[in-house]
């Protein structure tokens, strides 16, 4: 019974030395995460290697696995830039980004697991202050939005490809203007929409005059070349049709061939 404890010690001490070996040989990769693995005894930071992927791994105890996001993200940033004019804008943008897989490894050694505020974030202020200082407020209450929100997608994208990121959208949420400009703005929107609706009643007005301007001369060409063609002759012969119908009515009484000034019958007397 003595022995026992004398033979169970080491078989405890080593028990718990293989614990803790395992627990820091055993690196577990989530979904949608990659791995850098860092050999403290063979060169450090792996960035010649694709990085590890999902699932159960084991590596040497002395080394790490430093773990990174590799989905889409999202990241957030308000912003106090500065028009054209020199007056303070508040923007609200978010950025959809990712790091490049294949070169996690190269994230990790020269930006490290900090990458978003060392290099994200500056880039995205930066292009932001250069596109919006292009524009005026009237600009940015109304039509450029898309068009800023491209600009800054480009300028920031442009910067972020060679630091390992990949750029998938620039979106700006909200732009707030000093109230008194946006006051301002608001009235000359209002103005110039009351002159243009006043500017189409005008044209609308003008069309339906010339409308009525040109029925009325068509009628008036009408009749004149109407009155052109009517000869003393034709008169004649219109009469005399009139005057055969009228003979033929059973109200008529007394037909006079010959008797008017123009030589046209003359009907006397009905029933």
């Amino acid at each position: 019974m003595d022995k026992l404890p004398k033979v169970a010690l080491p078989i405890i001490f080593i028990a718990i030395a293989l614990i803790i070996l395992i627990s820091k040989s055993a690196v577990t990769i989530k979904s949608g995460e990659a791995g850098v693995l860092y050999k403290t005894f063979a060169g450090g930071v792996v960035t010649d290697e694709p990085p590890m992927g999902e699932g159960f791994h084991i590596v040497a105890p002395w080394n790490d696995v430093f773990i990174y996001e590799v989905r889409q993200q999202e990241v957030f940033e308000k912003m106090q830039v500065l028009s054209s004019n020199g007056l303070e804008i508040k923007l609200d943008a978010s950025a959809w980004f990712e790091p490049k897989r294949e070169f996690l490894g190269k994230l990790h050694q020269e930006k490290g697991t900090e990458y978003i505020q060392r290099v994200l974030l500056p880039t995205i202020r930066s292009a932001a202050r250069s596109v919006v200082g292009r524009y005026t407020p009237e600009q940015l209450y109304s039509s450029k939005r898309d068009a800023i929100q491209a600009e800054i997608y480009e300028e920031t994208k442009k910067i972020v490809d060679g630091q390992y990121i990949q750029l998938n959208e620039v979106l700006v949420r909200d732009v707030t203007l000093p109230a008194t400009i946006k006051e301002a703005i608001e009235r000359k929107l209002k103005q110039e929409q009351e002159s243009l609706e006043y500017e189409f009643r005008l044209v609308t007005a003008k069309k339906e005059a010339e409308k009525v301007t040109i029925e009325a001369q068509g009628k008036a060409d009408a009749n004149k070349i109407l009155s052109a063609s009517l000869t003393d002759k034709i008169l004649q012969d219109k009469g005399i049709d009139a005057t055969l119908k009228l003979a033929e009515s059973p109200n008529t009484k007394v037909i006079v061939v010959g008797g008017g000034d123009s030589g046209l019958p003359l009907i006397l007397g009905n029933n």
